[in-house]
């Protein structure tokens, strides 16, 4: 055991509006020496997945959270000695030059953890529920306190209610197995039932069961609240993208020799769409209490795929009328970066008033995207494609030729924007970019 000064280890507040978060895996061991700003661990909200690191250099003393379980931010999930050494290196006596030795680990760990909730506010504890599920509760009809609750006290976490939901039945009780954690195994099927899982269905030959990760739960849940609350429609406009396209052939190269940045066509594009948002304001707008929220400014969320499906992230470029071209292209590809990476903070995606997606990457050519609430609208980028395309000259005179043609696709909430609102928007993004103009990007 490691000797030292004991450090608590947080769940930290990763966003003003995240309460609680989800230790999906521990990237150190018990007696593991870590260094200051190492990862440590893994955790995922209802916001992002993301690495924290270590506050300090020492030995990982304690995990009192395992992988899987869902704690309140602030609650202690580990224990860190500083100053120590890991059990493979300490030597028996106690340390030089110290007055008075430090209490034992074991009566360290005593002090700092929280006690557990006493018999006249245990029904208090229960009862109390992060914001998260309130939330959920309510959109669903379900009585809280009927619930039995596998956090601190009796408290019902958001993973108790989402297998409510999903089994129709009592979620896990405090002395069943806790949920596995996000990176789960399948489960075996019904005919090979293992003691740590129970389907409360049957699996044909062949099949098999993995849960839900937390980021794939909010995803599924955040886009149904989406087709609940809004009246989506989705309008289509094709783009010649031939002056584009040759600007960024030329200019890549300068970008990224100069600029260390690489020049993406989705640049492009988000940097005519906030001109044109300037001019159509409720394209950038809410309903909100009954009222149409406008902005003066433009918070762009660019939509991320994480490798091989496993979810999605829209980290958010702020007050993005206030950057050029090359500002979009450094914001762009950091934001990616970090978000694959998993270093990004949840308030880094928050606050967005618009969103840009981009199947087109992967040959894409028409999409329906939901819209991401409480936005009014969302564009979905699709791939370009050379096209035979009839070109009219200045004496009227029409031909046939091979162009570069993208189709861009804007959902947008029926309720708060029609279709005589939502055209034009998107007749003056297409003018954006057909008639590129370098002087003022």
């Amino acid at each position: 055991m490691a000797t030292g000064t004991a450090v608590d280890l947080t769940m930290p507040q990763m966003g003003v509006s995240v309460s609680e978060g989800t230790v999906t895996q521990w990237l150190k061991t018990i007696g593991e020496t870590v260094a200051i700003d190492e990862p440590l661990l893994e955790i995922s909200t209802d916001k992002v997945d993301t690495e924290v690191p270590s506050p300090a250099s020492g030995v990982l003393s304690e995990i009192l959270v395992q992988e899987g379980q869902t704690v309140e931010v602030g609650t202690v999930i580990g224990i860190l000695t500083v100053g120590g050494t890991s059990s493979a290196d300490q030597t028996p006596g106690p340390p030089a030059d110290v007055a008075t030795p430090p209490p034992p680990a074991e009566e360290s760990t005593v002090e700092i953890i929280e006690p557990q909730a006493s018999p006249e506010n245990k029904d208090s504890d229960r009862t109390f529920v992060s914001p998260v599920v309130a939330r959920i509760a309510a959109e669903h009809g379900i009585d809280v306190a009927s619930l039995t609750g596998t956090g601190r006290g009796g408290r019902v976490t958001k993973k108790d209610i989402l297998l409510f939901i999903d089994s129709n039945t009592e979620p896990s009780t405090p002395t069943q197995p806790e949920i596995p954690k996000t990176n789960v195994q399948p489960l075996k099927p019904d005919t090979e039932k293992s003691s740590t899982e129970s389907l409360p269905f049957e699996l044909a030959p062949g099949e098999k069961a993995q849960r839900l990760s937390v980021m794939r739960n909010a995803i599924a849940e955040h886009m149904r609240h989406s087709i609940e609350t809004s009246a989506p429609v989705t309008t289509v406009f094709e783009v010649d993208m031939s002056n584009v396209v040759s600007i960024r052939n030329r200019l890549k190269n300068e970008y990224a020799e100069q600029h260390n940045v690489k020049l993406t066509y989705i640049s492009f594009i988000a940097r005519a769409t906030i001109d044109a948002l300037a001019k159509w304001p409720w394209i950038n707008s809410e309903i909100r209490g009954g009222k149409i929220i406008t902005r003066s400014f433009i918070n762009i969320g660019v939509a991320v795929a994480l490798d091989e499906g496993k979810g999605l992230i829209v980290p958010v470029i702020r007050n993005a009328e206030e950057k050029n071209l090359l500002g979009i292209a450094r914001a762009v590809e950091d934001l990616a970066n970090r978000a694959r990476s998993k270093q990004l903070s949840p308030d880094e995606v928050q606050g967005g008033t618009f969103t840009i997606t981009n199947p087109g990457g992967f040959g894409a050519i028409m999409g329906t995207p939901i819209i991401n609430q409480p936005q009014s609208a969302i564009l979905d980028v699709e791939a370009i494609v050379k096209r035979p395309w009839v070109v009219t000259d200045e004496l009227n005179n029409d031909s046939i030729a091979i162009k570069p043609i993208m189709n861009l696709c804007l959902t947008y909430d029926h309720r708060l924007i029609d279709g005589a609102y939502a055209a034009p928007f998107m007749r003056d993004l297409r003018i954006n970019l057909e008639t590129w103009d370098e002087s003022r990007y």
